[in-house]
């Protein structure tokens, strides 16, 4: 009975094959009629297929878009309109299409499709496409018109002197953020495609004259080599370009800052920008730029090392702090005076629960309400903050279930790691780690930890280059701007080469 369970079972990680559906022909047909049925037959039901029947010149001709995705205007005075009003010498279908291709001016771009795959292709980009009776290729009108998010204000990057424009979810508005800022013809956006079901186009940019070519054409290997479905986001890209082994940092920096993905592409860094997300992917990407920000360029050099420095006691602090109060909480009591420990030990004499376990529960309570916070509509937002500080904040102490210490250290390593977005998600796994390291071994284990996660660091490489880079190793070069910023008249003319991180030879770079 088992084993007739065992084969009935569905694994629902298995494809679902429809052998009923209609795979796309490879090759456009010749005659219109069968061109049409084909279509149809691919998709089916759909009620957004429109086919429009007319004839040029006398000659049987089709127009098919998908309703939604093409700007209605543009469609009638840049395609139809002109295509019917032309005048031929000639009824010889092949001659018709050749003229229309080769003499229609419009204000829209101009695509041959010779395969039935890529009729299907431009079609779901949102072209119109225009197939001739007795021609086996037809003509791809880009009108796309479908709707997007007009150019706002990056909402994870806020910054006080930057520009407050920001990435869109459609990749060529993106490229024209960044055209603006650097108007050079040596950066480069070449595209391809990814996902076999949702043909995602990825762009990728750099500079041609200093970038790594190496690095590039690793990064377009990657892409072309990934095994996705569908593309939902520049989230699914990440994994595949980030270093081997394992790792709680990301070496695969990301923004939605135009400036700053400008500013990345300068120093020979390699961006993707994938269509459908507002963010954009950067390689390689040190550790250090973690607590970079746009205003540090901004700024006085001299606010630029205050603020850095603040950044980088923040993610301490949000990583070991909750760790080393439960250490020497536990285990080394003769550390604190003895007023301090004589307080700290009256509030735990009230609490139920041992430090350990109230420091995970307390952390663990304030990651449920800033997911809440994230993920439920803004006008319950503060509904939910406001119910989060008294039942935390209030209640918990009042009942005796939380010490009032443990709920200060909560509130510094909340407030810090929002100092530290990018590194959020890596300093909150830390953080419950190093919470149960010092509540089994104390500060020495505190201290393991701190050498295996610094290990762990020196350890990753992004695309032949070191991630703790210029720190480890060192450059003297390019450490004028990793902790200390040494000003624009000293790093104006300088941009971080990727050869020369990679160890390459490059006295041209010290000049």
């Amino acid at each position: 009975m088992f084993d007739k369970w065992k084969k009935s079972k569905i694994n629902l990680s298995d494809p679902v094959i429809e052998e009923d559906i209609e795979e796309i022909p490879e090759g456009i047909h010749k005659q219109l009629r069968e061109n049409i049925i084909a279509f149809r037959e691919l998709f089916g039901e759909s009620f957004d297929l429109v086919i429009k029947n007319t004839q040029v010149n006398g000659i049987k001709a089709a127009f098919i878009v998908l309703d939604g995705m093409y700007d209605n205007l543009l469609v009638s005075s840049a395609v139809i309109a002109p295509v019917l009003e032309m005048k031929f010498g000639t009824t010889e279908p092949q001659m018709i299409y050749d003229h229309i291709n080769e003499y229609r001016a419009s204000e829209c771009d101009t695509k041959e499709a010779i395969t039935m795959q890529d009729a299907v292709q431009n079609l779901l980009s949102g072209c119109i496409l225009l197939l001739i009776d007795g021609v086996p290729k037809c003509l791809a009108f880009s009108v796309q018109g479908y709707p997007k998010r007009s150019i706002d204000q990056p909402e994870s990057e806020a910054q006080e002197f930057g520009s407050h424009e920001g990435f869109v979810d459609m990749y060529k508005d993106n490229v024209t953020l960044v055209r603006r800022r650097i108007k050079s013809p040596y950066v480069r956006f070449e595209t391809l495609t990814a996902g076999e079901t949702s043909h995602t186009t990825l762009c990728v940019c750099y500079h041609a004259k200093r970038a790594d070519p190496v690095i590039v054409n690793d990064v377009k290997s990657k892409l072309k080599n990934m095994q996705l479905d569908i593309v939902p986001g520049a989230g699914a890209v990440r994994p595949f370009l980030e270093a081997k082994g394992l790792s709680f940092f990301t070496s695969v920096g990301l923004t939605e800052r135009p400036d700053v993905f400008a500013a990345k592409l300068a120093e020979g860094r390699i961006g993707i920008i994938v269509d459908g997300t507002p963010y954009a992917l950067i390689v390689p990407y040190l550790f250090v730029e973690n607590f970079h920000s746009l205003d540090d360029y901004l700024s006085r050099p001299y606010y630029t090392l205050i603020a850095r420095l603040l950044k980088i006691i923040c993610f301490f602090a949000a990583v070991f702090l909750p760790g080393i109060y439960v250490a020497v909480g536990t285990f080394h009591q003769e550390i604190f005076p003895s007023d301090v420990i004589f307080e700290i030990a009256s509030s735990l004499q009230g609490t139920p629960f041992p430090l350990v376990l109230e420091s995970l529960v307390i952390h663990f309570i304030y990651e449920i309400v800033r997911e809440a916070g994230l993920r439920m509509p803004k006008s319950m937002g503060h509904a939910v903050s406001i119910v989060g500080a008294l039942v935390i904040g209030d209640a918990a102490v009042t009942a005796g279930l939380i010490s009032a210490p443990m709920l200060i250290i909560v509130a510094i390593t909340a407030i810090c790691s929002a100092v530290i977005s990018p590194l959020h998600q890596a300093s909150s796994v830390l953080r419950m780690v190093f919470i149960i390291v010092g509540g089994m071994a104390g500060l020495y284990g505190i201290m393991l930890g701190f050498g295996i996660v610094a290990v762990n660091l020196c350890s990753v490489s992004s695309f032949g280059v070191p991630f703790t880079s210029p720190i480890s190793p060192f450059d003297r070069y390019a450490s004028r701007d990793s902790l200390l910023f040494a000003g624009w008249k000293k790093v104006g003319k300088r941009f971080i080469q990727v050869q020369k991180l990679r160890g390459s030879d490059s006295d041209a770079n010290k000049s």
